[in-house]
């Protein structure tokens, strides 16, 4: 039996294929009865060696036994297991994000404080697991998943060892080579410390660029039992002694003489990432052209911080690339430098696509498409720069396409080009597509030239990026500002945010204006009606000067155009409808936390943020919240 074209899987509804193995397939569904996305990872018996089937299958059930009793938010949750005549399988929480090996693969940069960052969560993951009695045995980059919203998440405990287990003998060597630790390559039992081991092997090559072993597995075998690699420090200068030798103390050949606990391994390489980074900033150039072009992000580093007494000042190299507070809004840009974008159309009319195909034909590289699963196959082969696609389409509709674009290539521009103004599938398009811009049919010629020519210019200049995640630090001195009138969703986003940052509250739009002028605000949760024109209108002017803010609106309405319009002019990150949903306000907030650290790292990222100009009945509301808004202090260190 195929298990390609499968529809259920027990309860559990198939909405899609996120991967596959040498087992099975990896898909991503949906529980009907709780009303949630999950993955479920499967095992295809027929594929199977009847000899070796029943050890597999017992390894799989034992790998649910061993994390369906771990809850910890920097380890997947498996949910359920179960067993057909055709399958195998777990039900685990569905994680929005890439590996770090899927990061590492694409020449994703990590400074310092992520760096810290990253090894912090997978040891903090691992210590509870280790209190537990589980130890993974397995860790590794593509085990290691990175959220939307900035965090790690451990998965795939397939040969994990639970502490009263009696499937894994002595002399058994399980685990993928770069990373095994010495007792492994042994054949001696594993225990907490062989997952600090390879947890010490991703810092060395996070901190590095570099693993500390390569070659044939029989050469990594021998340097790993044998040999000392060099100190990080030679490949990268800006890492301090003590970071150095919290490194090796991790790949320590006895496991005696390595850290004993995650704990402990944790707060020496905080302490290290502390000493480098304070090291970095007393060595910085003083002539700006021998400046490095990444440079540190002294907000990423508050857990070091806190550990080392470090006083960084908050101005950085984001600063200059912000956009500055200005009379008017920025002008679109339209200068591709002479490149030719490649537009990719996506509608099942071929009367639509005739039509677009004859505008755009002279000015761009112009693909056309019917169907999401043909769109797809153009994205893997000609990495489109701008994607235009319908919302309604057989076999996937516009916003599940544009959400896999998203996954898949970050840096496109997205646009959705549709006359169906379903409400559900404009907010839809923004929560999971992350879409540029909303044009309705009929367009009108000008209007989508305009706006198709903004976004090349954007997706052009975005290109050549490497897709660098930015890892959210346990603590972050920007805030969140709640605009609303009573104190209910002020009170949960302070409860739901668990002091990582500052949760401030105002009841109004100029309360909310006076919030700004002291403190720096990094995303703004605020409830919005049709009737609020006062607060539509400040949205749109605090985006065309400011869109590093990201905004999340709470609505009542159930006018599209509203939507649309707050899309348009006002790029709003999220969308929440009432009543709301509490763990959907913690992740569109956590998501915006993320994204806006990512601006600071990366500000060409603001291009995509960039909303349309204020129409004409808008433009004397805005001039009159102008020179209020104006004399807020720079969110960039100002």
């Amino acid at each position: 039996m195929s298990t390609d074209h499968l529809q259920k899987i027990g309860k559990y509804e198939i909405q899609g294929i996120l991967g596959r193995g040498g087992m099975g397939v990896v898909y991503k569904a949906f529980d009907p009865a709780i009303h949630r996305q999950v993955a479920i990872k499967t095992i295809t018996k027929s594929v199977m060696d009847p000899s070796e089937l029943q050890y597999a299958i017992a390894r799989f059930r034992h790998e649910a036994q061993a994390v369906g009793r771990l809850t910890h938010p920097r380890i997947a949750a498996i949910y359920d297991y179960g067993e057909d005549e055709n399958l195998a399988y777990i039900v685990m929480e569905l994680v929005h994000g890439r590996s770090l090996y899927d990061h590492l693969q694409n020449k994703a940069k990590f400074d310092l404080a992520e760096i810290g960052e990253i090894i912090r969560q997978l040891l903090d993951g691992l210590g509870y697991a280790h209190s537990q009695g589980v130890v993974h045995r397995d860790i590794k980059p593509s085990n290691l998943l990175i959220n939307d919203d900035g965090r790690i998440k451990i998965s795939d405990f397939g040969i994990a060892h639970l502490d009263t287990s009696s499937l894994t003998q002595v002399g058994e060597i399980m685990g993928s080579p770069g990373y095994m630790s010495p007792e492994q390559f042994s054949g001696d039992e594993p225990d907490a410390r062989t997952d600090l081991y390879a947890t010490g092997v991703i810092a060395y090559e996070l901190l590095a660029g570099r693993k500390p072993f390569t070659g044939s597995n029989v050469e990594i075998m021998r340097q790993v039992i044998g040999e000392r690699p060099p100190n990080p420090s030679e490949f990268n200068p800006q890492i301090s002694a003590q970071l150095d030798w919290a490194t090796h103390k991790a790949l320590a050949k006895k496991r005696e003489d390595r850290f004993q606990s995650a704990r402990e391994f944790a707060l020496a390489f905080v302490q290290g990432v502390a000493a480098s980074v304070r090291a970095a900033k007393n060595a910085a150039p003083e002539n700006k052209d021998d400046a490095p072009t990444h440079q540190l992000d002294p907000k990423l580093v508050s857990a070091a911080r806190v550990i080392a007494g470090l006083n960084v000042p908050t101005r950085n190299a984001a600063t200059a690339a912000a956009p500055a507070a200005t009379g008017a809004a920025v002008a679109p840009i339209f200068d591709t430098g002479g490149k030719k974008a490649k537009l990719l159309f996506v509608d099942d009319e071929e009367r639509i696509l005739t039509a677009l195909r004859s505008v755009f034909r002279n000015q761009y590289n112009v693909f056309t498409a019917s169907s999401g699963p043909e769109a797809m196959e153009f994205m893997k082969r000609f990495n489109p720069h701008v994607v235009i696609s319908d919302q309604r389409m057989p076999e996937m509709t516009g916003v599940e396409f544009l959400r896999q674009v998203k996954d898949i290539a970050p840096h496109t521009v997205r646009i959705l080009l549709t006359g169906y103004s379903d409400l559900a599938s404009i907010v839809g398009s923004i929560n999971d597509g992350e879409v540029f811009r909303f044009v309705s049919k009929p367009w009108d010629n000008t209007e989508i030239q305009k706006t198709i020519g903004e976004a090349a210019a954007i997706a052009l200049e975005l290109a050549d990026m490497a897709a660098s995640p930015v890892i959210l630090p346990e603590k972050l001195d920007c805030g969140v500002l709640v605009i609303e009138s009573g104190q209910s969703v002020f009170r949960a986003t302070n409860e739901l945010i668990s002091g990582v940052c500052p949760v401030l509250h105002a009841p109004d739009i100029d309360r909310a204006l006076a919030v700004l002028q002291e403190h720096e605000i990094a995303v703004i949760v605020a409830d919005i009606g049709h009737g609020d024109q006062k607060s539509l209108t400040a949205f749109k002017l605090l985006k065309q000067d400011h869109p590093e803010i990201l905004a999340i609106v709470m609505t009542e309405a159930s006018d599209s155009e509203l939507v649309i319009d707050l899309i348009n002019q006002a790029q709003v990150f999220r969308f929440l409808t009432k009543p709301l949903n509490l763990k959907l306000l913690q992740q569109h907030v956590q998501a915006a936390l993320a994204r806006y650290q990512s601006f600071r790292k990366s500000p060409k990222l603001l291009k995509q943020h960039r909303v349309a100009a204020a129409r004409g009945g808008d433009s004397s509301v805005l001039e009159a919240l102008r020179s209020r808004i104006h004399s807020i202090k720079s969110w960039f260190g100002g």
